[in-house]
């Protein structure tokens, strides 16, 4: 195992209900002005926003809106945030929706407390010495933004799709109420839960000595997302079902799946981000889609990690030829995904991106060629060119 430093200073409040207690979390913050930062209508016709203005009302606190954030947040709406937040005097920011919500919310968050471009943070041109105080009310279990300290923006410019990770941006506190998941259409919630397995998987499938403690944790993670979503196909206001589905979306991108570990590959993760720059597509599904052609094309460099996952998670049976055994695997996962609807390859996603968009995804992944991705391989342009078209 290698040395870690786990740090996770989120306060969860988790349950029925909790929503209600917005307005006494942000009162202990010893803040004056909130910027309410959501999504789309759903927050509205669900009441769940006039229940947030009612506790906060209820505190005497003052606040502003600001709503319109989609998914794969953009940089304008960050912007615009910024604008108002200066404006206004806000000085905590309450981001009520998922990771989209959250992760603009932290954008917006460093834009107000660094001075320059907040896209430069995004951009690896400077690193952030602040950002403003910021919690949650999570309604989509997948991203994990609740309590990580990354964010992920797009800018229109280019359409270039960029994280950036700091522990300034950890949220103060995050309400997980799973009921507020409950109307999530399929597609979405299935998303989310690939999202939550790749977030573990990105760390499990590493180039590293490994912890048998922090495996076995990744392990019973993955088993209980894919069985709970596939129980969330049939009957998707299992309370039980999305408890499971929401803690572990929590766990699987605070830290802990990583204790001990390099930090894992993130190669699918930067394969997907580019897809969802250049063609907007689901980020969870857009893993999926990229995820069996990328694990073939590496496996042979930790194939006893491939193995291991085949067995503990996939049910896969022990055999002496490991190879076999890593294979057997990915096409168990790719199975998995099929049976919930995920796609596994990108005409399934919807997209069928020409040889010059492939060579331009490939040429944004690498950086222009200034950068490999990945642990288990590491791969250069011509490797990102070629699982692109190996997961068409």
């Amino acid at each position: 195992m290698l040395n870690f430093n786990y740090y996770t200073p989120t306060r969860v409040v988790f349950g029925k209900g909790t929503e209600n207690e917005v307005g006494a979390l942000i009162k202990e913050q010893n803040r004056k002005k909130v910027l309410v930062h959501y999504g789309s209508g759903s927050v509205i016709r669900s009441g769940l926003l006039d229940r947030v203005y009612a506790s906060l009302e209820a505190e005497n606190i003052c606040y502003v809106s600001l709503g319109g954030v989609v998914p794969n947040p953009r940089l304008s709406k960050v912007r615009e945030g910024i604008e108002l937040c200066r404006r206004e005097g806000v000085d905590f920011i309450l981001a009520v929706g998922g990771g989209s919500v959250i992760d603009s919310s932290k954008a917006i968050g460093y834009g107000l407390t660094n001075e320059g471009d907040v896209w430069d943070f995004y951009a690896k041109k400077r690193t952030a010495t602040a950002c403003l105080p910021i919690g949650a009310i999570l309604t989509i279990a997948a991203a994990g933004s609740e309590m990580s300290d990354s964010s992920v923006i797009t800018n229109e410019d280019g359409w270039i799709k960029r994280g950036y990770s700091s522990n300034y941006s950890r949220c103060k506190f995050a309400i997980m109420n799973p009921e507020l998941t409950y109307t999530l259409p399929d597609y979405q919630t299935q998303s989310g839960c690939v999202d939550i397995m790749m977030h573990t998987m990105e760390r499990y499938l590493n180039h590293s000595t490994n912890m048998e403690m922090t495996d076995g944790i990744s392990e019973a993670l993955l088993r209980t997302v894919m069985k709970n979503a596939r129980i969330l196909k049939n009957n998707p206001t299992n309370y039980e079902a999305r408890a499971e589905v929401m803690w572990a979306g929590s766990l699987s991108h605070n830290g802990l799946t990583g204790c001990g570990t390099d930090g894992g590959d993130w190669a699918s993760h930067q394969l997907e981000h580019e897809l969802g720059g250049m063609f907007d597509v689901a980020h969870g599904a857009g893993l999926a889609a990229v995820w069996g052609s990328w694990a073939r094309y590496v496996y042979k460099d930790r194939v006893d990690r491939f193995a291991k996952l085949a067995e503990n998670v996939l049910a896969i049976p022990h055999a002496e030829d490991q190879e076999k055994m890593a294979l057997a695997g990915i096409e168990a996962m790719e199975d998995y995904y099929r049976s919930v609807d995920m796609p596994t390859n990108l005409r399934e996603l919807g997209i069928d991106p020409t040889e010059e968009q492939i060579m331009e995804l490939a040429d944004k992944c690498s950086f222009q060629n200034t950068r490999t991705i990945g642990k288990v391989r590491a791969l250069n342009r011509e490797d990102i060119e070629a699982i692109y078209r190996m997961a068409r």
